[in-house]
């Protein structure tokens, strides 16, 4: 697996006591993944943490290697079938986890993986983390979010300026934990050099717009030193949730 340039950074934010984000770094396999938890007392933690475990040991004892000599359609429905087996997995890892206390019985995470080849980045995401790409000084969101005020935009009710300011646009429409069977959204995007992903929690996304994203992680230099440019801004915006985020160049 090529190698990549990545940074990252998580942060509790100025209205939260703890971090229900996680997150997962996996460069030798191209995946990276960040998850917030949902649920009451101290449960999201324990939802995106178990999230992020369980996919490193999917991935750990079923090599993706064995899609190496795979390509085009082929290619993408082995891993379209990979990662729904994996999620489906976690799934019921993270519903079995919440049946043994009652403090975790609403527990739940939202997650966005991404999975970077030598010529494609696969994204996969439930809930309202998201994937960005940066090309060429356009940024563009990768993934939809699954949320109810998301469904009133998209149906033409609220326009996207609006849906920032609804009362109810922290509601989730789908989670890992939240039902039995899992519908993650999966897409393939083409790879070109110069191209830089970002992953983020609604932490990041729900404090900046996507053009004060977009400014920031134009800047060269250090990933890290990026990452943290980004979480300094949506604190200085607001902080009211955790915050995580990766940014990851495709070189």
């Amino acid at each position: 697996m090529q190698s990549r340039a990545f940074g990252f950074k998580t942060d509790t934010g100025k209205r939260r006591v703890g971090n229900e984000d996680a997150l997962l770094l996996l460069p030798k396999h191209g995946i990276y993944a960040v998850a917030d938890g949902v649920g009451g007392q101290n449960s999201g933690e324990v939802a995106s943490r178990k999230a992020m475990a369980g996919i490193e040991v999917f991935i750990s004892e079923n090599p993706l290697s064995a899609a190496d000599d795979l390509r085009g359609k082929n290619r993408e429905n082995w891993l379209r079938g990979y990662f729904q087996r994996c999620l489906q997995k976690v799934n019921a890892e993270i519903m079995k986890e919440a049946q043994t206390d009652p403090i975790m019985s609403k527990m739940a995470t939202t997650l966005v993986l991404c999975y970077l080849d030598m010529e494609s980045a696969y994204v996969i995401n439930m809930g309202d983390s998201r994937a960005y790409m940066l090309r060429g000084g356009t940024m563009k969101q990768l993934t939809e979010d699954h949320t109810y005020v998301n469904k009133l935009v998209n149906a033409g009710t609220l326009t996207r300026s609006e849906a920032r300011r609804h009362p109810q646009k922290n509601i989730i429409t789908k989670a890992l934990g939240s039902a039995k069977h899992t519908d993650p959204d999966f897409y393939r995007f083409d790879l070109q050099r110069g191209d830089r992903i970002l992953l983020c929690t609604d932490g990041l996304h729900g404090e900046l717009t996507d053009d004060e994203i977009a400014n920031i992680i134009k800047e060269k230099g250090n990933l890290n030193n990026i990452c943290s440019l980004l979480v300094d801004a949506a604190n200085e915006s607001g902080g009211n949730d955790n915050i995580t985020v990766i940014c990851v160049d495709n070189k």
